[in-house]
């Protein structure tokens, strides 16, 4: 399982913007992609987290990117991001759940 994870820090006031214009389109959740989180820092509104956890092999996650257009979404909400902290694509390799836990 490998999990693709961006911070952004967003030009004030663009958070509603962001949240409209990014993430992934319905048909991706067919093809691998199981979930998607997008995150707002609590002590600063302007700091936004989003991640997404692939089933695949990073080769398969490049295609996925490529075959939704990826590239052209991180495109149109760049004129919102005043920077990207971090960005990358992380294996998972350790994972657990709290039994009863409902998130």
């Amino acid at each position: 399982m490998l999990c693709a994870h961006t911070v952004r820090r967003l030009k004030p006031g663009t958070f509603e913007q962001f949240r409209e214009g990014f993430g992934p389109p319905e048909e991706a959740a067919q093809q691998g992609w199981v979930r998607f989180h997008m995150l707002r820092n609590v002590n600063d509104e302007n700091e936004v987290v989003t991640f997404g956890f692939f089933d695949g092999t990073l080769d398969e996650l490049n295609a996925s990117q490529s075959r939704h257009d990826y590239q052209s979404r991180v495109d149109d909400i760049a004129p919102l991001v005043e920077s990207v902290v971090s960005n990358g694509i992380f294996e998972i390799v350790e994972s657990r759940t709290t039994e009863g836990a409902t998130a």
